[in-house]
């Protein structure tokens, strides 16, 4: 009887079981079933729009065109930096971190529309042209680029090296548009510049973040710090530097830390993220360090200056950086096409998301010093930044910037120490690596 009990017990239990089951399960489809049909719905709204342009437009219309449009405005309104990119495009972004290219030499964005220069890239045509940050790009070889996609204007802008492109100016300050013929050349694979400003002291640009920048700089670094005169103090330029490959930031910050996070990761889903840390090196770099930046500073060099700020490894100085804290991935699709979209902010070693923030320096130094009343707005004081970009990522506390830069220095490619001499920035930069020397031998005796 007992063992009847228990069979009928048993079974009871099965079926509770089996119906609690089905019920979580009705409820899991539930929940499905009504976003697919929302998924379906909307859908259904895209293909009888497609069906009614192909039927009664007044001029035959490319189907394949119209859906590949369709989304490119899907993916190029979710934020800045994520677009759908068709062969051409996809094989220029390869371009962009692996491989020398011939153009103009500018880093450009699309501002409601609006063709917009973020930063021109020293000892190119534009850079020697004259063309500044903030620059409108209105024609390109007399093609308007209003709502111009940036893949359609960079390939304009590139082209056969030493065919002249002419692009027309609108700069905030000048009444008229300004006519500039520029000659394509080829834009260095180079990232890094160096040189001995004084004995001890040096001074390394990054000019961006591609493919062996970290090897370049070891190089530079060896050549620097010598037997005769061993570096004493290194200031790191990332002025003007929009950044570049993820990774190379922080192989670079890798090459002056030893321990803790260089920059963490953060997706949408819990799980999703991965930290970055410093490994010990062969080569003891204990030398001071200050880092120079501003607005134009973006990115991998964003990573770079957080990471050396928050580990407490160097002084940044200059004004506020651009603010671009996400990470975007790149997909090849079917036939050559590819999509570039955003998949995660970062975090630098203390835990802060400086998007649309950017990096604040430990010293503001502006470009210039005058009396307020004296200054006038130049274009770097109205620089675009990430803030600036339509459905740019929201801040995840409130932001804050400032919107001054520093100057810009004319070059043929090769370092003008005198010239950096003269530069506001780097001359504070050198007297505080001085001082800091000379503090420590004052303590030391």
């Amino acid at each position: 009887m007992k063992g009847f009990i228990g069979t009928i017990t048993g079974r009871w239990g099965i079926t509770f079981l089996l119906a609690a089951a089905l019920m979580f399960g009705a409820g899991v489809d539930s929940t499905v079933q009504a976003k697919e049909d929302k998924t379906y719905k909307t859908l259904k709204l895209f293909t009888d729009v497609l069906e009614e342009l192909e039927k009664n437009y007044i001029d035959e219309v490319d189907t394949e065109e119209l859906i590949h449009n369709a989304i490119k405005g899907m993916v190029e309104n979710l934020d800045p930096h994520s677009s759908f990119m068709p062969p051409e495009a996809f094989d220029e972004l390869q371009d962009d971190t692996k491989g020398e290219f011939s153009g103009i030499g500018i880093v450009i964005t699309v501002k409601d529309g609006i063709l917009t220069v973020i930063s021109p890239i020293e000892g190119t045509p534009a850079y020697d042209a004259g063309i500044e940050a903030g620059d409108v790009i209105i024609r390109i070889d007399g093609e308007s680029t209003r709502d111009m996609a940036l893949w359609e204007a960079v390939n304009l802008l590139r082209g056969p090296r030493f065919e002249e492109v002419v692009i027309t100016v609108i700069r905030e300050g000048v009444k008229d548009p300004m006519i500039v013929p520029l000659k394509r050349d080829l834009i260095p694979m180079t990232s890094v510049k160096s040189t001995i400003l004084e004995p001890g002291y040096g001074y390394l640009r990054v000019t961006n973040f591609r493919m062996n920048t970290d090897t370049e700089i070891e190089e530079a670094l060896e050549k620097m710090d010598t037997t005769e005169a061993p570096l004493k103090g290194l200031i790191i330029d990332l002025r003007h530097n929009p950044g570049g490959l993820l990774d190379q930031a922080v192989r670079v910050a890798d090459l002056f830390l030893d321990d803790g996070v260089i920059v963490s990761i953060k997706g949408r889903k819990e799980g999703q993220g991965e930290a970055y840390r410093a490994r010990p090196g062969k080569t003891e770099r204990d030398y001071p360090i200050v880092v120079l930046i501003n607005s134009g500073s973006a990115s991998a060099s964003e990573i770079l200056a957080g990471a050396l700020q928050d580990q407490h490894r160097a002084l940044v100085l200059g004004t506020t950086s651009f603010g671009k804290g996400s990470v975007q991935t790149v997909r090849p699709l079917k036939d050559g096409f590819g999509i570039k979209y955003t998949i995660a902010r970062y975090y630098t070693p203390s835990g802060r998301s400086i998007q649309a923030k950017g990096i604040e320096p430990d010293i503001t130094v502006d470009h210039e010093i005058l009396p307020k009343k004296e200054k006038e707005e130049s274009a770097f004081d109205r620089m675009i930044r990430e803030k600036d970009l339509k459905n740019s990522l929201e801040p995840e506390k409130g932001g804050s910037g400032k919107d001054s830069d520093s100057n810009r220095k004319k070059s043929s490619g090769t370092l003008d120490t005198e010239q950096l001499q003269r530069d506001v920035q780097v001359k504070r930069a050198l007297d505080i690596l001085i001082s800091y020397g000379v503090f420590s031998r004052i303590n030391g005796s």
